[in-house]
């Protein structure tokens, strides 16, 4: 595995594009990719001042072509994600960070077993509860937690394609590891819907590093 990041350059125009429609730069880092389509997971993360487009995935990305449409001149970084991986040990603590769609399926209204409307958490409370409630079968329990961000997305498929509107939330805090085979599962395969458009990766550091 590989986590990558580009510094986004946010007075280019693509960029802002990009910012308010993510269905631009998920297109931007499938190119990244040649061969065979694979969901890859990626975000975007603030830090010391500059924006990254983070990128995880099973291959070392060329990432030229995301540096020359959003990028601010700043080559692009890779890394080997496996080192973290082998870390991952039962009860051992982590700072983390995590950028989700949390949602919920209301009741069909025609009373049947069908998944009825798909709706997002909208409170703090409620998003912080989302995530509690799935800590468990992904291999960690929460010892901190607090929601640091949030924003809607509205945007198009394509020009003429399917209207999508997403709650994108920013999760930061602490937890501990209680089980690391379904841990690094999370880590390299992420956490609930919208992973297309920037949603569900999560990246841990110890205590008193950075993200990123």
């Amino acid at each position: 595995m590989y986590l990558s990041r580009v510094s986004l350059d946010l007075h280019k125009r693509a960029t802002m594009i990009a910012l308010a429609n993510p269905q631009r730069f998920h297109g931007a880092v499938e190119q990244a990719f040649p061969g065979e389509r694979r969901r890859r997971l990626w975000r975007l993360d603030p830090l010391g001042g500059k924006l990254y487009l983070m990128i995880l995935s099973e291959d070392a990305p060329d990432l030229s072509g995301i540096e020359e449409q959003f990028g601010s001149g700043e080559p692009g970084e890779t890394k080997s994600y496996d080192p973290l991986l082998e870390r991952i040990l039962p009860d051992s603590v982590w700072r983390f960070r995590l950028t989700a769609n949390p949602t919920v399926s209301s009741a069909s209204s025609s009373g049947t077993l069908e998944r009825g409307k798909v709706q997002a958490h909208v409170t703090p409370e409620f998003q912080e509860d989302w995530l509690r409630a799935r800590a468990e079968k992904h291999g960690f329990c929460l010892k901190s937690l607090q929601v640091t961000g949030s924003r809607w997305l509205r945007f198009r498929k394509g020009q003429q394609g399917k209207p999508v509107t997403l709650l994108s939330v920013v999760y930061e805090g602490v937890l501990k590891v209680t089980d690391p085979v379904l841990f690094r599962q999370v880590l390299t395969e992420g956490i609930g819907r919208g992973k297309a458009y920037g949603q569900g990766l999560l990246t841990v550091t110890r205590e008193g590093a950075n993200h990123g």
